[in-house]
């Protein structure tokens, strides 16, 4: 089952990708603004501490940063580095919140459906 949705998810991802290249979207540019749609709008079990904070910090200072380095663009490569850069960012630091919050015993929600025979 675990192959299965990862599979699904490459092939959302090939055809995202492939979409983009029509558009004429640099590949992380859709990378990133697909990381975007997973910031985190709510602490982990509703608990606000310094993680939680400094998620929601980090998150903003990876967007500040974005809008820096795209008015300092001054070619194609230096435009896809930006994107790069920020979707890596906002990964680490959602991934990093996650991994700390675990730690403490506290998981993200997640829902798991498996198919009855």
């Amino acid at each position: 089952m675990k192959n299965l949705a990862i599979s699904a998810l490459a092939l959302i991802a090939v055809a995202g990708t492939a979409h983009a290249a029509v558009e004429g979207i640099p590949f992380e540019q859709v990378r990133a603004q697909h990381e975007e749609s997973l910031i985190l709008t709510s602490p982990i079990a509703g608990i606000e501490n310094h993680l939680w904070f400094d998620y929601r910090i980090n998150v903003t200072e990876a967007q500040k940063e974005l809008a820096s380095d795209l008015r300092r663009v001054s070619d194609a490569e230096d435009y896809r580095d930006a994107w790069d850069e920020y979707g890596h960012e906002l990964r680490h630091e959602r991934t990093h919140y996650i991994k700390e919050m675990a730690e403490r015993g506290y998981r993200t929600p997640s829902v798991t459906i498996e198919r009855g025979y």
